[in-house]
């Protein structure tokens, strides 16, 4: 076999394997982002305040930060097939549980500690890493696509969710989110992991001349650094600013007259959008660099939310299509930038698990959003202190990214 088939063969296999990374992450993303979908129809059969339903949510983002430094290490220890198939598993019982809920703290426990588990393990986390074992130089560009799975998973299951409920009520559309979970831990679990979790050979040489003479990164090493803790304000302030806005961009724009599948496709169309910004994240960066993309994308981001924010004001085709064309192209596109440069910064034998501590940021940073968006809305009767929640959230991740420390040894082993 001549060394240009050889490599062809590698390219190969290596997108097969983004592609089966990004589909488990579209599923798993796109079911969990549907609560935005629920929020109104569980709120007029329990009649329970704002805040308690919103609450629904944040228990599902705090889990995830308690979870995903454990769904790193389980990864990092157990391998793939493990952490894929507990995730799924757990997520699809959940979602059935839900379907049967007679009380809202059990949505808590169910779509909230549930989602969570499933969600951590079966998302960026496990698929990142196995991205990292297959590609070097275009790793930017394939963290831009496995993120991307999140809007694509938006795009198809906002729609599907609203004409589940629409056709059958909320009960029996968790139902069937449970069992497409289970329908797809049936397929997962008969893929070769092996091959899959063993990487691209030259990758795997790249990295091993990468590290050698580097320092042996432990979650404790990672925690004593100011690039780990960057990081982790990053992903506070950034879904702290995303979540404050999409857990109740539905309802916000029911309550403004807009019909509900309308509401929904909205949804969809902000997803199908940041599939495009999370694509451009990884290229661009590679092109512009990572901070001059990240100053673009939180501005893009501050102004959608402004636009949002004028509705009721003008027609509502104008500030829906600025919030849709400004925010949805770049919710999300923060995403691949750190996990590029958390997997640049701390590599070896743990770096899933440090990952999944950065992302205990995100998980707090959605908690704090979507609550304190619903709160707001409580206390003030509209949705406009919630959007003020989202945009000061954006400009304090950007003015942490731009604080984040060039790539490089020096930046690595600089302490606090």
């Amino acid at each position: 076999m001549s060394a240009s088939t050889s490599r062809s063969d590698a390219r190969l296999a290596a997108l097969g394997v983004l592609s089966l990374c990004t589909l488990i992450t579209l599923v798993s993303r796109g079911v969990a982002e549907t609560f935005a979908m629920f929020l109104l129809p569980i709120g007029a059969e329990f009649s329970v305040d704002r805040a308690a339903l919103t609450g629904i949510y944040s228990a599902y983002m705090l889990g995830l930060a308690v979870v995903s430094p454990l769904a790193g290490t389980l990864f990092d220890r157990l391998g793939p097939r493990l952490c894929y198939g507990l995730g799924l598993g757990v997520f699809g019982l959940a979602y059935l549980g839900a379907g049967s809920a007679t009380a809202v703290w059990q949505l808590y426990l169910l779509v909230g500690f549930g989602g969570a588990l499933g969600g951590a393990t079966t998302g960026m986390i496990p698929a990142s890493q196995l991205a990292s074992r297959w590609f070097h130089a275009r790793l930017p560009t394939a963290m831009g696509v496995l993120s991307a799975a999140l809007g694509i998973g938006i795009l198809i299951f906002a729609p599907v969710a609203q004409a589940l409920i629409g056709a059958h009520g909320w009960r029996d559309a968790y139902r069937w989110l449970g069992g497409l979970q289970l329908l797809a831990l049936l397929l997962v679990i008969l893929l070769p992991w092996g091959r899959i979790a063993s990487g691209a050979p030259e990758v795997a040489r790249l990295r091993a001349h990468a590290a050698s003479g580097a320092p042996v990164w432990t979650l404790a090493r990672a925690l004593r650094t100011r690039v780990f803790w960057s990081l982790f304000g990053v992903m506070f302030c950034t879904s702290l600013s995303t979540y404050a806005i999409n857990v109740q961009l539905v309802a916000c724009l029911v309550d403004a007259g807009i019909a509900p599948l309308q509401a929904a496709s909205v949804y969809g169309l902000v997803g199908m959008l940041s599939i495009a910004g999370m694509i451009a994240a990884g290229v661009l960066s590679e092109r512009i660099g990572e901070r001059r993309f990240a100053t673009i994308s939180y501005a893009s981001t501050i102004v959608g939310i402004a636009a949002l924010a004028t509705l009721g004001w003008w027609p509502a085709a104008l500030p829906v299509a600025a919030f849709v064309l400004l925010f949805g192209s770049m919710q999300g596109s923060r995403g691949p930038l750190v996990a590029v440069m958390s997997a640049r910064n701390f590599p070896g034998a743990r770096q899933g698990g440090i990952y999944g501590a950065v992302l205990i940021g995100m998980g707090l940073g959605g908690a704090v959003g979507s609550w304190g968006s619903g709160a707001l809305f409580d206390l003030t009767g509209g949705y406009r202190a919630g959007m003020l929640l989202g945009a000061t959230g954006a400009v304090l991740g950007l003015a942490l990214f731009v604080r984040v420390s060039a790539p490089g040894p020096e930046a690595q082993t600089r302490r606090l």
